[in-house]
């Protein structure tokens, strides 16, 4: 692999927005470091996409993550993009008052502190590339169903990290996050666990856009935001939810 190819890292990227935003990034003529600890999915995102390769990775556990990053760099020779996509999204709804300490705690490890980790290891290579970080955070982190209380605080805080990591890593490093709406994922599953996801007219009718959201539509945005068109744009937060979050709802 040649030294003058881009290189990315994207997280929980075997499987549905990740894998989405991996092919993307390969298209784009980037070679991507598939990190993810699904064993499974990852040698099938990594047989199935030419320019991409697995690397095993927990992104709660520092010595995997700091390997993950040495991998990546040893293989392609640089670094230049990071995309913190790996997320835990079960259970996903638990009562408050039976949500325990260690859902809680591994919920937050993954999806937040696995950003923080990935991006304090990756930050010297991404400091030398002068590249940038994107993170995927949610909508939840504006608006909340019942009983989400641990993944709406990690996507919460993901955002919060965003702006922080921006200030801390400029000007050599760009930072910035997206926030998707309602993704149908089912496409972009493992084998084992593909299925049809089973939409209806009034699913796609709830959104200003007139559809629900594709891992494509993320990863357009994510490729944007990594490119040097996106040179400008650091620290902030965008939105990718068909309009979800600007519509008024009212029942009866």
């Amino acid at each position: 692999m040649t030294p003058e190819r881009r290189v990315a890292i994207v997280t929980g990227g075997a499987q549905g927005i990740g894998a989405g935003i991996c092919a993307r990034l390969v298209a784009g003529g980037y070679a991507v470091a598939i990190a993810d600890d699904d064993a499974e999915a990852g040698r099938e995102a990594e047989a199935a996409l030419a320019g991409a390769w697995f690397v095993g990775c927990d992104v709660a556990d520092e010595a995997q993550v700091a390997a993950c990053v040495a991998s990546a760099v040893a293989r392609g020779g640089r670094l230049d993009a990071l995309v913190n996509n790996a997320a835990l999204t079960r259970p996903a709804r638990v009562p408050v008052g039976e949500l325990a300490l260690e859902v809680w705690n591994r919920t937050l490890a993954v999806n937040l502190t696995g950003a923080f980790l990935m991006a304090k290891h990756a930050a010297p290579h991404l400091r030398r590339a002068r590249g940038a970080i994107v993170n995927i955070a949610s909508t939840r982190a504006l608006q909340s169903e019942p009983d989400t209380e641990a993944y709406s605080a990690s996507k919460g805080g993901l955002v919060a990290l965003t702006h922080a990591l921006a200030v801390s890593l400029g000007p050599e490093v760009r930072v910035n996050c997206v926030s998707p709406g309602w993704i149908d994922v089912s496409a972009r599953r493992k084998r084992s666990r593909r299925n049809e996801e089973r939409l209806g007219p009034a699913d796609h009718a709830q959104h200003p856009a007139g559809r629900v959201g594709a891992p494509e539509d993320v990863a357009e945005l994510v490729a944007f935001l990594l490119s040097d068109a996106a040179g400008f744009i650091t620290g902030q937060n965008l939105i990718a939810d068909g309009g979800m979050t600007r519509k008024m709802i009212y029942v009866g």
